[in-house]
């Protein structure tokens, strides 16, 4: 089964609207859209976290796909994410498109977690999100998701679309790899971790109270 791969941009707060730019999504009247720019990525290696979608699959909701669809079917041939993202297969979640026009691309019809289960099944390449951040929530409240790279950049925007709202499913998750960039962005890669482990500090050892006190 191949595995579903959620990848985003976010503030320390947690938001992930607009981050390349006003123009992506005002909605709300958010006016911080192109906040992750001054903290510049040029440099990292962006194919890891699967954010030029090399070798797989991408899974897109509606917003997104139709700001990739209006910059990257323009761009020179030789581009190698346009080349990546014009010639792959390409998977739309929406309730209001009825026609797509970007080259292999299809729509999801029904319910999304049951489209993503049916595609998980098929043979192919791994299947990779990309910013989609109502798709992201549907699809955790799921448990679809194997995997999520949160790049967190150092800045508070205080309102806008968070990477997680009120309807997520409360789960852990484990931490897989983790690397820091010269301009203080946190590129963090996890994978489900089960069940969250609650506790309280009266069921641990005194030795142990007196350690966390002190921290």
């Amino acid at each position: 089964m191949r595995k579903l791969i959620a990848s985003t941009f976010a503030s320390l707060d947690g938001i992930m609207q607009a981050p390349g730019g006003p123009e992506e999504d005002d909605t709300d009247g958010f006016t911080l859209g192109g906040w992750m720019f001054a903290y510049g990525v040029d440099s990292v290696d962006i194919s890891a976290a699967g954010f030029d979608g090399k070798d797989r699959e991408l899974v897109l909701g509606r917003r997104t796909y139709e700001i990739f669809e209006a910059f990257w079917p323009h761009q020179p041939d030789d581009h190698p994410i346009a080349k990546t993202f014009n010639a792959t297969r390409k998977y739309v979640a929406s309730r209001t498109l009825t026609m797509l026009r970007w080259n292999n691309s299809t729509l999801l019809h029904g319910d999304v977690a049951s489209a993503i289960i049916a595609l998980k099944a098929q043979p192919g390449a791994d299947l990779q999100i990309i910013g989609s951040g109502n798709l992201i929530q549907t699809l955790q409240a799921a448990s679809l998701i194997d995997e999520y790279n949160v790049w967190t950049f150092p800045v508070v925007l205080g309102r806008g679309k968070r990477l997680f709202s009120e309807t997520a499913r409360p789960s852990a998750l484990r931490l897989v790899r983790s690397q820091l960039s010269t301009t203080g962005v946190v590129m963090s890669t996890y994978v489900p971790g089960g069940d969250i482990q609650f506790g309280t500090f009266g069921s641990v050892e005194p030795s142990e109270r007196e350690l966390a006190r002190r921290k």
